[in-house]
């Protein structure tokens, strides 16, 4: 017979974390499923400097492991394994796990996140968190007076190019199209910025540079002319979107057209009573430790009164 617990956290980013000190400090012993990646995407940030308490930065694996000691500390139980199926049709909720572990769960957070889209090139994969980014809002202010590129065509890229303007000499937008697929409101912003200039038609082929140095730029290809050529680059943020991790929901939540989670009111409430939603995973607008601490924080004290109001036996 499965274990039964009161409450289960499907990850472990800043979202999970913050809902399971929220709801060990409540007493209700909560079960935090890490997954393949525990701290999420902060354990692949170097310094994050706008996270609040920090006055000097933190580095974002430190930031997660203290989350991780505090959540500890008041009583919450952390697995090191991912949640591979979940039914949520019944309560309490049959959770699937591990090499098909389960347990069964009166009330679920789920704060699985999203996954940044990567160049998946082996080179990119080397400078990530040393010149190369994918969260021009957490790392922009790195690159004062530097020159930097943009990789995408939409509007979180161009979003992320306005952005970068504030400290970057100059900003380079990287598309593989000869057009933009962002609106016309954000295209028509990012034309009139003089700092920003636009490489159409092109790919990039190569991250150049060591973590120890820095970048120093990339090699991109124009796939119209197949010509190579190399532009010196202090940075470079990829903007090709991000993938919430809900695979192993299979279908069982909304989702809207870019995948992720839709709430009921638009808060941390899933369209399924007991099944809260926080962090990343439901957000594809601010996608920010602090705002997905604070829906971690939220979920935790709605799935409180939640099982207070609708108990089990």
């Amino acid at each position: 017979m499965e274990e039964r617990v009161q409450m289960a956290i499907i990850g472990s980013g800043p979202a999970g974390l913050t809902a399971a000190i929220y709801s060990a400090r409540a007493n209700l012993k909560p079960v935090v499923f890490e997954g393949i990646q525990p701290g999420g995407q902060l354990m692949v940030t170097s310094e994050i400097e706008n996270f609040p308490g920090w006055p000097n930065g933190i580095m974002g694996p430190e930031l997660m492991e203290n989350c991780r000691k505090q959540a500890e500390r008041f009583g919450a139980v952390l697995i090191q394994e991912e949640v591979t199926e979940i039914e949520l049709d019944k309560r309490p909720f049959l959770i699937t796990y591990g090499d098909g572990k389960a347990v069964l769960a009166d009330v679920v957070v789920i704060a699985t996140g999203a996954s940044a889209r990567w160049l998946d090139i082996e080179s990119e994969k080397r400078m990530r968190g040393h010149g190369v980014s994918a969260c021009a809002t957490c790392d922009g202010f790195f690159f004062n007076g530097r020159k930097v590129a943009v990789v995408g065509g939409g509007d979180t890229a161009m979003e992320d190019a306005l952005h970068l303007t504030r400290f970057a000499s100059e900003v380079l937008v990287i598309h593989r199209r000869s057009e933009l697929r962002a609106s016309k409101y954000m295209q028509d912003r990012a034309r009139r910025s003089p700092k920003i200039k636009f490489v159409w038609d092109s790919v990039v082929e190569q991250v150049l540079g060591e973590p120890a140095t820095g970048l120093q730029g990339v090699i991109i290809r124009n796939i119209k002319t197949d010509v190579t050529s190399r532009i010196d680059l202090d940075g470079l943020f990829v903007a090709i979107g991000h993938t919430p991790n809900t695979k192993f929901l299979k279908g069982q939540l909304p989702v809207d057209g870019s995948g992720f989670i839709r709430c009921e009111r638009g808060d941390v409430t899933s369209c399924i009573p007991g099944v809260f939603v926080a962090g990343d995973v439901r957000d594809s607008r601010y996608r920010q430790a602090i705002t997905a601490a604070g829906t971690g924080c939220m979920a935790a004290i709605e799935a409180q009164e939640y099982l207070e109001t609708h108990p089990i036996k």
